[in-house]
Order: C-alpha cells, then sequence, then structure tokens
C-alpha cells in the first residue's frame, strides 16, 4: 500500500470539486414545463418536407400530370425579330448564290464563245502538207477586187456591186482552193441550223450548177462547130489554092 498516499494526493482535488458542485446542483430550481414545450415546438432553420398525404398508393394508378410544355407558347419580340432577320440573311445568301451561279455561267459562255471562235479560225486554214499559202493567197484576191471595181467604177450600182465581188470570189477558189472548201463547209454548217435557208442553197447550187455545166457544152459544141468550121475553111483554101495552080 504504498501508492495509498499518492492516489489520495492526486485525486483529492477532484473530489473537492465534485463534492463542491453537488449542492448546487441539488438546489437548482426545476426548470418551466412551458419552456420546455416552447423549445420542443420550435422549428428548426430547415423544415423537413411534410408528407404527401395525397400521394397514390401502389394498388392504384396515379393520375396523369399536364406537363408544363402543353401550355400555349407566345413568341416575344425578340423572338419574332429573329426569325425576320434568319428570313432576311436567307434571302441575300440566296441572292449572293445566284448573282455568283450568273457570273460563273457567264464566265463559262465567254470561255466557250471563245474556244469555239479560234478553233473555227483554226479549222478554215489550210493544212501544213499543203503549198497554199493564206496571206499571199488573200493579198492576190484583194487586188482582183480592187480591180473589178476599178473597171466598173462608170457603170450602175448593180455591176459595181456584183462585179469585184464576182471577180474576188473566182480568184479566192482559183488562188485558195482548200481555204474556200473549209469556207464552204462551215457555211453550210451553219446554214443547215435553218432549213429554209439550206434549201434554198441547195436550190441555188443546182440551178448554178445546171447553168455551168449547160454553158460548158454549149462552149464545147461552139468549140467543136469552130473547129469545124476552121476545118472546112482550110480544106475548101487548099482546094482553092491547088485549082489556081
Amino acid at each position: 500500500m504504498a501508492f495509498r498516499p499518492l492516489l489520495r494526493q492526486r485525486f483529492a482535488p477532484v473530489w473537492a470539486v465534485a463534492v463542491a458542485a453537488a449542492p448546487i446542483s441539488l438546489s437548482s430550481p426545476p426548470v418551466d414545463d412551458a419552456l420546455t414545450d416552447a423549445a420542443l415546438n420550435r422549428k428548426p432553420i430547415y423544415d423537413e418536407a411534410p408528407l404527401d398525404t395525397t400521394a397514390p398508393s401502389p394498388t392504384q394508378p396515379a393520375a396523369p400530370s399536364t406537363p408544363a410544355s402543353d401550355a400555349v407558347y407566345r413568341p416575344t419580340p425578340t423572338d419574332r425579330l429573329a426569325v425576320q432577320i434568319g428570313k432576311a440573311r436567307l434571302a441575300m445568301y440566296q441572292q449572293a448564290v445566284r448573282a455568283e451561279d450568273g457570273v460563273n455561267n457567264a464566265l463559262t459562255e465567254t470561255l466557250r464563245l471563245e474556244h469555239s471562235f479560234t478553233s473555227t479560225i483554226r479549222s478554215l486554214a489550210p493544212p501544213r502538207e499543203s503549198a497554199e499559202r493564206v496571206f499571199p493567197g488573200v493579198l492576190y484576191v484583194l487586188v482582183a477586187s480592187m480591180a473589178g471595181s476599178i473597171i466598173t467604177r462608170n457603170r450602175n450600182i448593180l455591176l459595181r456591186a456584183t462585179v469585184p465581188a464576182a471577180i474576188g470570189l473566182g480568184a479566192a477558189y482559183a488562188v485558195l482552193p482548200l481555204t474556200m472548201k473549209n469556207v464552204g463547209d462551215l457555211a453550210w454548217k451553219y446554214e443547215e441550223r435553218y432549213p429554209v435557208l439550206a434549201d434554198a442553197h441547195l436550190r441555188t447550187k443546182e440551178r448554178v450548177t445546171s447553168l455551168w455545166e449547160t454553158g460548158k457544152a454549149h462552149s464545147a459544141m461552139s468549140v467543136g462547130m469552130i473547129q469545124d468550121k476552121v476545118a472546112e475553111t482550110r480544106s475548101n483554101m487548099e482546094d482553092w489554092v491547088k485549082k489556081g495552080r
């Protein structure tokens, strides 16, 4: 029991405090019942949600509730303005697309016409294998046409309009036969687009051809008759010379 004095010294203050506090607690008045009831009935800061007593039981089906989205929507001025701005932007976009398509189509048509023109001019030239040259031939045709206009300068308007053209056309067929053939083929290609013009061309060509053939036949007959006359005159002269001896 050597530790008993030490325990008494250590726990002596604790026992003294306990003994001093006991009369205080015993002598304190009882708590008022009204204050206790008020403290119990005081609501907390965060009230709990009350239980829904009208909730359907598991055995009964729940009534369908009307969603809030079924309510009638009334657009605001901002919404209407946004719709109008969208329509204006769409119209502007369509106009811009149409303008761009128009420019692209115009450029495409321009390039097509340029290619068609250059290819057409190139197709009129004679082939490189031939000895025909365009530049001196065209110069000869112009000189022949000028000569025809000089010859008919004192004649009527009909001759002054037709003779130079006829002489130039004849010179072109004589000097540039391949080029004129290509020009004729090109003219016929464009005439085929108009049946009336093509028919008139064919009829005119037939008439000119028939006149040319008739002229050639009459020329051949005239030459034959002249040759016969010359031969007959020559034989008569020879007979006359023989008789004169």
